[in-house]
This record gives structure tokens, C-alpha cells and sequence, in this order.
């Protein structure tokens, strides 16, 4: 069955009854998530990249720590584009498509949240290299994994061990910082050595 990202999809997994996270959990997740991109800029956040970002529920939040932040948000999702694309600055593209969108510049934080699990293995090994060339900061990528209770939209849901996404990440040049965070290799070189694993 072909999945579909409509308004009755975003209506039931993030208004409805069913929905699968509380009312202050997106904005939690931002506030760790700048704070770790700041500590290891050692500014402030400038620029985001938000992949999967559906009707770009971050946006509102990253704003109100950061009004004048630059912010571009990618889904596959008609709808989320028609409805919000002119107002969010999403625009149009799968997780598959990142390495032909050819990025010329690099982004402070670079945010993947509850999408990879839904994505084939190929494409994410070819996302993540284009993901490493683009980020300047941190990457919050948020995955869930064989070893989780997923509670939540499980059509198309890969249940891939942690182990599988550590070792990838690892190898792309990635390093752990704090949950779901991952410093760029640009930014290794500055880090002591308590400040990593």
C-alpha cells in the first residue's frame, strides 16, 4: 500500500488522538538541540536544514530562541509543500533525493527527526555522505531502532539495530555529543576529550 503524507496523515499522528508526540516534546527536543549546536559553534545558530520536516514543526520553535534564523525545510509530502511551502520554506524533496540537491553552502544544524526508519538502506548511506558535506554544526537525527518500543506509525517502519546506524554514522565521520546529536567532523579538532565519547 502506497503511503500517503496528506492532511489526514499529519491530522492523525500529530493533532488527533493518535498522535505520537505531547505538546512540549518538539519543543524540548529544540531547545537541546540549539543549546548543543551553540556550545560546539561556540555561537549562535545561524542556519538549519531540516530533512523530513513535514508541515515544519520545528520552525516555530527554532524562531522563538532564534527569530532570525535561516531555515530550509525538505519533504516528500504534497501537501506539507502546497500548504506550508511559501509560508515555512519547505520545498519538495525525499531523503533520497538529498546528494542531487547540491547544497553550496553548509548549515549550523542539520535536523533528520523520525524519518530514516522509513527510508531504504541504500538511500540512506548515500544521505548521510551528502548530509556530512553540508553540515557545519550538529546533526539531530533522530531514528528509531530494533531495540525500541515504537509506538506510532509503523507502515513501512525498517526495525534496523542501533549498532547498524552507530557504526554508519561512525564511519561517515560522525561523533555522538548528546542524544540523537551528532558533531561534524569540521568541529572534531576543537573538542576536548571529555566532550566526546
Amino acid at each position: 500500500m502506497l503511503k500517503r503524507y496528506d492532511k489526514g496523515y499529519f491530522d492523525k499522528w500529530y493533532r488527533g488522538r493518535g498522535r505520537v508526540h505531547g505538546a512540549g516534546e518538539v519543543r524540548r527536543k529544540v531547545a537541546l538541540t540549539v543549546a548543543v549546536a551553540e556550545y560546539f559553534l561556540r555561537r549562535s545558530l545561524r542556519s538549519v536544514l531540516d530533512i523530513g520536516c513535514g508541515e515544519g514543526a520545528w520552525l516555530d520553535h527554532l524562531r522563538s530562541i532564534r527569530p532570525k534564523i535561516s531555515y530550509i525545510g525538505l519533504d516528500p509530502s504534497d501537501y506539507a509543500v502546497e500548504r506550508f511551502g511559501a509560508s515555512r520554506n519547505i520545498r519538495q524533496a525525499a531523503f533520497a533525493d538529498l546528494p542531487s540537491l547540491h547544497f553550496n553552502r553548509r548549515f549550523d544544524l542539520i535536523v533528520c527527526s523520525d524519518v530514516l526508519h522509513y527510508v531504504a538502506q541504500n538511500d540512506i548511506r548515500s544521505g548521510i555522505g551528502e548530509i556530512v558535506r553540508v553540515l557545519g554544526g550538529v546533526a539531530f537525527i533522530e531514528v528509531l531502532t530494533r531495540e525500541d518500543e515504537i509506538i506510532g506509525d509503523l507502515q513501512g517502519l525498517t526495525r534496523r539495530p542501533a549498532e547498524w546506524y552507530r557504526r554508519l554514522f561512525n564511519e561517515a565521520g560522525l561523533v555522538q555529543v548528546a542524544p540523537y546529536s551528532w558533531l561534524a567532523p569540521s568541529l572534531h579538532p576543537f573538542a576536548a576529550e571529555l566532550e566526546l565519547p
